[in-house]
């Protein structure tokens, strides 16, 4: 795939960078901090961008409902995510995040995701934060959820913009595949 730059040159439209469900594992299992690891489970299991992470604020979240409120997000929109099944009650206190400012928060989120894809060892070493948002995307695509649906979740105006992750895993093109060969 190719897009145009500004300049009108064309270069190669990068499909997405996504934690599989077993490397999520392999780096939670790792973290320590209870702010680092309720940033990476709203990451890869809500599918939160990392500003909406460092920005949520307690009564964003109803814990009753699982649902988190998130205002004002890319684009100025707002949306209604999932909480992540099972969140544990405690993380409640880790909610506002403690940081200087936002880019504060997002710079150590960043740093402290790269120490422990490192720790981990895993042989994808361009894993970067929103590789966690991208691996919701594909295992929710992967379940089978409509990409309308999707796009809801993720917070995509445009339709365009949530079928990359249909490139990504293209489940059920080689599911009809294997049948009819």
């Amino acid at each position: 795939m190719k897009y145009q730059t500004r300049t009108g040159k064309r270069k190669p439209k990068k499909l997405p960078i996504y934690f599989s469900e077993e490397e999520f594992n392999q780096v939670i299992n790792l973290v320590k901090k209870p702010h680092h690891k309720l940033a990476f489970i709203l990451g890869f299991h809500s599918g939160l961008r990392i500003s909406e992470i460092v920005n949520l604020r307690k009564e964003d979240i109803d814990i009753n409902s699982k649902r988190i409120f998130i205002r004002d997000a890319k684009g100025g929109k707002d949306r209604v995510v999932s909480l992540p099944k099972g969140f544990p009650q405690k993380y409640m206190k880790e909610i506002p995040m403690k940081f200087k400012n936002e880019k504060s928060g997002i710079r150590s989120l960043q740093i402290a995701l790269k120490n422990y894809i490192r720790k981990a060892k895993l042989t994808k070493t361009n894993l970067h934060f929103h590789s966690l948002r991208h691996g919701f995307a594909v295992r929710w695509m992967e379940k089978k959820l409509p990409i309308n649906q999707l796009q809801v979740l993720l917070g995509h105006e445009d339709l365009s913009t949530t079928g990359i992750y249909t490139k990504v895993s293209p489940v059920d093109a080689l599911e009809s595949y294997e049948e009819l060969w």
